[in-house]
Parts: C-alpha cells; sequence; structure tokens
C-alpha cells in the first residue's frame, strides 16, 4: 500500500475526485469508491467513470448502449461506422508468440499471503496460477478499491470507427494514440482511453490490444495472440509502478502494461509483442493520413468524451499510487520518449530521450543497437492529463520515434528552419526532402514515402526509469 507520506499528500485529492464521481454517476448503485479510476481520481466534471463502474456496457436505464452517446453532435451516422471486430473472417492464429517460462519462479508454499490484505479479498475470485511469478507480489497496489475489481474501468471490446475527417467533435490539439499496422491507419483519442484504457480490436485479421495507462502516460499496443489463440484484455484493478496491470480472459494471468511481459499467472515470462504506437495531435493525423479511421463516441458506455477524468495529474509534483522514491535525474512527470527496441533474446534495447533535451535540438540522430532511429518533437499536442477540458491541456508537443532508413537509404534529418513554424516540418541532409512530424515525406525526390515507427513510449519520467533502470538516457 502506499507510503503514509504519500497517502498524505493525496488524500484529499482522493477525497475530492470519489465524491464528484459519485455525485456525476448514473442510476447504478456504484459507490464513489468504485467509481473512482485506478488513480482514484474519478471524473471531476462530465459524466465519465461513475457510469462505467459497473462495467456491464450500458450506463442507462433502458439498456439501449448506444443512448447519449452522440447527442445532439454532428458525427458519421451509426450505421456507417466501421467495426472491425463484426467481421465474420476468421483471425489468423498462426502469428503471435508462444509462451515462456523465462524468469519464472515457482512458489510452493500458499503464495497468497504475500498479496496484500485488501488484494486479497480483492482478488479472491480469480483462477490466477499465483505459484508462477516472475516478480514478488508484493509489487501490486489495489488501484480499484471494490471486491473482483477486473473491468471495474470497463475496456472496449467492440469498438466503432469513423473517417478521422469526420471526427469533428475533436479539437486539432487534442491527443489520441496513433497505429499504423496492417496498412490501416487508426487513431484513438486520449479522451475515450482515459476512460477505458483498453481497446480490443483487430487489423484485418490480426487482434490487436490498444492500451492507455494514465497514470505512467503510456500508450502501448500488442499483437494479443499466444500459443495459436486470441486473448482478449481486460483491467485488472492492479497497479505495479503505478502502472497498469492487465489480465487476460483465459487465464487471468497479470501483464504489465508497460512492457507487455506477464508478471503472474500461466502466462508468466509470455512478452507479447509490440506494434508501434505514438501519441500524436488529431491535426497532425489529419496532415499525414487524412485516410485513417478514428475511434468514435459511440462506445455503448454514454460517457460525455473530452472532460479530463485526472485533472491536475500531470502538473503535480509526484506520481500517485507509486510505492517508492523517482529517480531524482529529472522531474517524475515530465516526459521522455522510451524507445525499446527487440535485442533478438526476447529482451529489448532501451534508450530514454526526455521531452526537454529533444525540444532544444528537434531532431536526435540516433543508433540503437545497430539500428539508425531518428526521435523528433514538435506540434501542439495537447496535455490530456492536467486541464478540466482536454482539448484546452497546455502544449506538451509530440515526441516520435521513427526508423531512419528509406529504401536501405539511412537518412540524417534536421528541424526546417528555427522550429517556430506550427507546421512543424523536417529536412534530410542526403536528399533534401520536407517531411511533417509523423514522417510524411511531402517535398523534394522522397515526397509520398513514409518513415516506420519503432516501439516507443512518452512516459512520465518516473514510469520510464522505474521500469528501465539501466537504460541509456540521451544527453544531447
Amino acid at each position: 500500500m502506499p507510503t503514509p507520506r504519500r497517502a498524505a499528500r493525496f488524500g484529499a485529492l482522493f477525497l475530492a475526485m470519489a465524491l464528484a464521481a459519485g455525485a456525476c454517476s448514473s442510476s447504478d448503485d456504484a459507490t464513489a469508491a468504485d467509481a473512482g479510476s485506478e488513480a482514484a481520481s474519478g471524473p471531476s466534471t462530465g459524466d465519465g467513470a461513475g457510469s462505467e463502474a459497473t462495467g456491464d456496457g450500458n450506463s442507462d436505464d433502458d439498456g439501449d448502449s448506444d443512448a447519449g452517446a452522440d447527442d445532439g453532435a454532428a458525427g458519421t451516422p451509426i450505421e456507417d461506422l466501421f467495426s472491425p471486430t463484426e467481421s465474420d473472417e476468421p483471425l489468423d492464429l498462426s502469428g503471435g508468440v508462444g509462451s515462456s517460462d523465462d524468469g519464472v519462479e515457482l512458489v510452493t508454499d500458499d503464495p497468497r499471503t504475500a498479496l496484500d490484505g485488501q488484494i486479497q479479498q480483492a482478488t479472491e475470485p480469480w483462477p490466477t496460477d499465483w505459484t508462477r511469478q516472475t516478480v514478488g507480489l508484493d509489487e501490486f497496489l489495489l488501484g480499484l478499491p471494490r471486491l473482483d475489481p477486473r473491468d471495474g474501468i470497463p475496456p472496449i471490446d467492440t469498438p466503432r470507427f469513423e473517417p478521422a475527417t469526420d471526427a469533428g467533435w475533436l479539437d486539432e490539439r487534442e491527443p489520441g494514440a496513433l497505429v499504423r499496422f496492417n496498412d490501416e491507419v487508426r487513431f484513438y483519442p486520449l479522451s475515450i482511453l482515459t476512460r477505458h484504457e483498453i481497446v480490443n480490436d483487430r487489423f484485418g485479421d490480426v487482434p490487436v490490444a490498444v492500451s492507455f495507462c494514465p497514470l505512467c502516460n503510456t500508450a502501448v499496443s500488442f499483437d494479443t495472440r499466444v500459443d495459436g489463440q486470441a486473448l482478449r484484455f481486460g483491467v485488472s484493478g492492479l497497479l505495479r509502478n503505478s502502472d497498469l496491470v492487465m489480465w487476460d480472459d483465459a487465464t487471468t494471468s497479470l501483464w504489465q502494461q508497460v512492457t507487455g511481459e506477464a508478471l503472474v499467472g500461466e502466462f508468466a515470462g509470455t512478452r507479447l509483442e509490440v506494434i508501434p504506437t505514438a501519441i500524436v495531435s488529431y491535426g497532425d493525423v489529419l496532415e499525414s493520413f487524412p485516410g485513417a479511421w478514428s475511434l468514435s463516441r459511440e462506445t455503448g458506455f454514454g460517457i460525455d468524451y473530452g472532460a479530463n477524468p485526472y485533472q491536475g495529474y500531470s502538473s503535480s509534483t509526484a506520481p500517485f499510487l507509486f510505492d517508492g522514491e523517482p529517480d531524482p535525474r529529472f522531474p517524475a512527470l515530465s516526459r521522455v520518449v522510451g524507445v525499446s527496441l527487440p535485442d533478438g533474446d526476447g529482451g529489448t534495447v532501451d534508450k530514454g530521450y526526455p521531452f526537454g533535451m529533444l525540444e532544444e535540438v528537434g531532431v536526435a540522430n540516433d543508433e540503437l543497437d545497430g539500428v539508425p532511429i531518428a526521435v523528433w518533437w514538435g506540434g501542439d499536442t495537447a496535455d490530456a492529463l492536467d486541464t478540466t477540458v482536454i482539448a484546452e491541456g497546455a502544449a506538451i508537443g509530440t515526441g516520435i520515434a521513427f526508423d531512419r532508413r528509406v529504401d536501405g537509404q539511412v537518412l540524417t534529418f534536421e528541424r526546417a528552419g528555427d522550429g517556430s513554424d506550427a507546421a512543424d516540418r523536417f529536412v534530410d541532409a542526403e536528399t533534401g526532402s520536407t517531411w511533417t512530424l509523423l514522417g510524411s515525406a511531402v517535398d523534394g525526390p522522397l515526397a509520398g514515402a513514409q518513415l516506420d515507427t519503432v516501439p516507443h513510449r512518452n512516459e512520465f519520467w518516473f514510469a520510464w526509469a522505474s521500469f528501465f533502470p539501466d537504460a541509456l538516457v540521451y544527453e544531447g
């Protein structure tokens, strides 16, 4: 559990937000404590998590799961939305990963005694194999104080998408998770992800989970195939180092969202394949990928997306539900582009690029484990985790990492001009081509080319340093 010092620091915040969540909840009987998110920060404005807490997919009384989602708002008619998970085409289950025992310790003496008492009670119904562990059970904290907190924050299992050009309810500055995979481009607004944290989706015949942990500011996507089966992921209600711990529907194994590694259970030691994901602005998506799809507000939960349930979090001085001492090299809630490339042995090679340093240089041309990469910074992307309304958040910019090889040629980039241009253009020294912030060449010999994104996250510094304490850090 949190230390008394940390609990005192956030006690008033917990109480105020829990009361607000109770006041905003729908007619279901969720308690204010249930209504809070894993940060114990239920929404202080709007409808929000009070209607999510039951996890039943309906916040309205008459059972119409679509009621209230888009009332009075312009957008794509519901019958014209794209619903990939409703496809009748079979999934390709030949890919993904096989289960692994890497780093697993077998505990034979009643392993649940190592769990905090509240967690023991909350997880009593779970069929998790607690004897298989890669981390100590004392590292978990309970983020949702309720009996069986699984999916107390409900994932989206039937996502619907509209053409990005039709998502007029979004401000151009609004942040979201951008995923380019299997020749498709999709944008998942953080105004939706902060309320659900996981979207179980599919790209063609590949099952994909898109996840976002607001407490760590981590957006990560995974191929969810393990041992020839497609796993459905949910929010366990547990945290480790403030990060979302996911659970799967096949074994109730517990998975770390930052790394995609199963920590406890039948799949302990298994690491999911990461699909590159970037936090970018809606406006930048429209510029570089006008044919993209955007996750629709028609989720079936009747939530007033756009209000921030984590008001004031990113401007605070310390992370919430973090039972440790943040690395002092940078402010705990400053942002870093954390790049993690596969090392060929089932692990990763990792390096952090602090936003503050990237803002100064514009571009970091680097090489990580033999892979030439470029980490860019720019844009007017809003902070999703501070102001009451996400679209009004302070400009924190976009940090994004690319493989800087195009058709076998390694390019070297620099920011165009003095970096003050809102268009955020970059130029490569080898051909003089001009590139957008999202890696699309718009002028010069390489016009029409697209850089590949490499696996990275935009964590808060405390999270990056906690999970990758030995990683290199870019120094300019």
